[in-house]
């Protein structure tokens, strides 16, 4: 679910005259990495690749990065490049757990989208996001505006990578996400900063919570409902994005999966009609929309006359999680792993 913010004005000619020292972003069709063997190049750089739809170009490993994204600047920092991390911005939830001390050092110097002044103040020499509508217009400033200024960005693969942002909202999957669009972020990030083996280490360890928290569980006589925020005119999970790899390594239904939108509205009236075993519920501490944190969601479903009435309510199988872990990150895992665990404390999964 994107971070919901008014933008402050982007103004270009405040780009041009920024005055900041960056590095040049050249052209290139590469997807790997090519080696400059003249001068005091580091190994593997300038490093070429091609990110959601355009080819970016590293000279050298960032040493004043901006992530402008909770779950771009969690990965950073589970790579051990806080000293490397100028400055972050929009986040929706604490750091992730471990993190705590490593976050403590990073400026933040927006808890939502912040402008394109802000960011170059900073003197980048690499701008990472989560979503294609960060750096976007409407959002901190076009990814070309950046480019112009040598200033080198990424964006998440699983935010483009078989899905169509072009109808507005949060998109629509074109294709199922996987956790292999996570891992790629993982690797390629490592990559442009010279730690590929980190990216390597933290992929495995990803990969072996899921499996350890899969293991032996059978959800598929469960429905699930995944509610991010607000109660007007709440967003609900579609099929395929971050809740749909939760769904699908449980083997469990999301009652929402005719639809591929990311996070479509959806009336509580269409909700208690399809009456899930369990509700999934974003536990935000940002307070941007109705019923962000889960403790509003829970009034709220407990009260409403529409809501009170479904299975899942009259039974209190609410399942807890972090905008982060609803999202396509590294705590996509985190989300599986409680998701599991709540199945298994509700007798719903061997």
């Amino acid at each position: 679910m994107l971070p919901q913010a008014t933008p402050a004005p982007i103004r270009t000619a405040a780009l041009f005259a920024a005055g900041v020292v960056l590095l040049t972003a050249c052209g290139g069709g590469s997807t790997t990495s090519s080696a400059d063997g003249g001068g005091d190049k580091a190994d593997g750089f300038p490093l070429t690749l091609k990110n959601c739809g355009r080819t970016v170009t590293v000279k050298a490993p960032p040493q004043r990065a901006v992530s402008v994204d909770q779950g771009s600047t969690e990965i950073l920092l589970s790579l051990g490049l806080a000293d490397r991390i100028a400055a972050t911005a929009t986040w929706s939830d604490p750091v992730m757990k471990g993190l705590e001390k490593a976050n403590a050092g990073v400026e933040r110097i927006s808890d939502n989208r912040p402008s394109s002044e802000k960011v170059l103040d900073k003197e980048p020499d690499f701008l990472s996001a989560s979503f294609a509508s960060t750096l976007a217009k409407g959002g901190v400033a076009p990814r070309e505006q950046f480019e112009k200024l040598g200033v080198p960005t990424y964006i998440s693969p699983a935010d483009c990578v078989g899905k169509d942002n072009s109808g507005g909202g949060d998109g629509a999957r074109t294709a199922p996400l996987s956790m292999d669009s996570v891992y790629t972020e993982v690797r390629e990030l490592a990559q442009v900063f010279g730690v590929p083996e980190r990216g390597d280490a933290l992929v495995k360890k990803l990969q072996a919570r899921v499996n350890k928290a899969t293991d032996g569980i059978d959800g598929s006589d469960t429905s699930l409902l995944y509610w991010f925020s607000d109660s007007k005119a709440p967003y609900l999970a579609g099929c395929c994005g971050a809740p749909g790899v939760i769904t699908r390594e449980l083997g469990a239904k999301n009652v929402f999966d005719d639809t591929h939108d990311e996070w479509p509205q959806i009336s509580w009236e269409t909700v208690a009609d399809r009456n899930p075993d369990v509700l999934v519920i974003g536990d935000l501490s940002r307070t941007m929309q109705t019923a962000e944190s889960a403790e509003k969601k829970i009034e709220f479903l407990e009260s409403n006359p529409v809501t009170k009435t479904m299975d899942a309510v009259k039974n209190r199988r609410y399942v807890l999680l972090s905008g982060q872990a609803m999202n396509p990150t590294i705590r996509t895992v985190e989300g599986l792993e409680r998701v599991a665990a709540g199945l298994r404390d509700f007798g719903l999964a061997e």
